[in-house]
């Protein structure tokens, strides 16, 4: 299984979009600074998550939700919570 998801940061205006197979290991990657990409960002919360069979679908999404459109539709979701 693929995941794709979304992290939105605490302190700064910023949703982070990615894609792994082991959702459990990568937030607290992301969390503990281990990326160079988000590691300014930190601390995150789970904003959003899509389970799917293959990459090549769940890279499809990703793409999507690093589109305009696919922002809008993370940030409609941040101001919900």
């Amino acid at each position: 299984m693929f995941v794709v998801y979304a992290l939105s940061s605490l302190r700064r205006n910023y949703i982070y979009v990615g894609l792994t197979e082991n959702i459990e290991r990568r937030i607290p990657q992301h969390n503990k600074g281990y990326n160079k990409s988000t590691k300014a960002y930190t601390p995150f919360v789970l904003l959003y998550k899509k389970s799917f069979k293959t990459r090549l679908e769940a890279r499809a999404y990703e793409k999507y939700l690093k589109s305009g459109s696919g922002k809008e539709f993370l940030r409609s979701l941040r101001e919900k919570k």
